[in-house]
């Protein structure tokens, strides 16, 4: 059976929700994936048809045991389809074409610094989850939304993540590594 490895880190915790949705599209469609947190698993690399890293950005940058991971084994990464799933609540200024700018800034930073050079991008919008900060970041992530246009009642948390985008993001994905694979079975 064709396996794909999902590597995450999450600050909250929307990151591993989206790995595992990913991870579960993939599995419905005969696909098993393997979603694992940075750090926790060293899994052989050998034994996956395409790779997919998910990360969450907060404050310009993405959780360092994910950047290490990615730096520690891009080179492994070889010929396999490889996407990086970029989750911030930027992604939600569609037309903002400076916060754009800056989310694909922070792509490439983190990309440049691992070594790597992913053949899919995704961003996908988080989540505010408000009852989990502590008050600054709270106050801090309200004047962020409201900028942005977003929600501002810090009583309740708010999800963005587009599911049926997420969805037809996995199943590019399979349609890539199932070509991948039967170009490498060709020869």
């Amino acid at each position: 059976m064709t396996r794909v490895l999902i590597m995450f880190d999450t600050t909250e915790g929307q990151t591993r929700k989206i790995a595992h949705a990913i991870g579960n599209r993939l599995g419905s469609s005969g696909i098993m994936a393997d979603v694992f947190r940075a750090g926790d698993m060293e899994p052989a690399l050998s034994a996956y048809a395409g790779i997919i890293v998910a990360g969450s950005v907060h404050a310009g940058r993405y959780q360092k045991r994910l950047l290490q991971w990615v730096r520690t084994h891009a080179p492994e990464f070889g010929t396999r389809p490889s996407a990086f799933v970029s989750v911030s609540l930027g992604t939600m200024q569609k037309e903002d074409a400076k916060a754009i700018a800056e989310l694909r800034s922070i792509v490439e930073r983190f990309c440049d610094a691992a070594g790597w050079k992913p053949m899919t991008v995704k961003h996908v919008a988080g989540a505010l989850m408000y009852t989990q900060y502590n008050f600054v970041k709270r106050w801090l992530m309200k004047r962020i939304s409201a900028k942005a246009g977003g929600a501002t009642d810090t009583s309740r948390d708010y999800e963005y993540t587009d599911w049926n985008d997420l969805n037809a993001f996995a199943d590019d994905f399979r349609r890539r590594v199932h070509c991948n694979v039967a170009r490498r079975g060709q020869r």
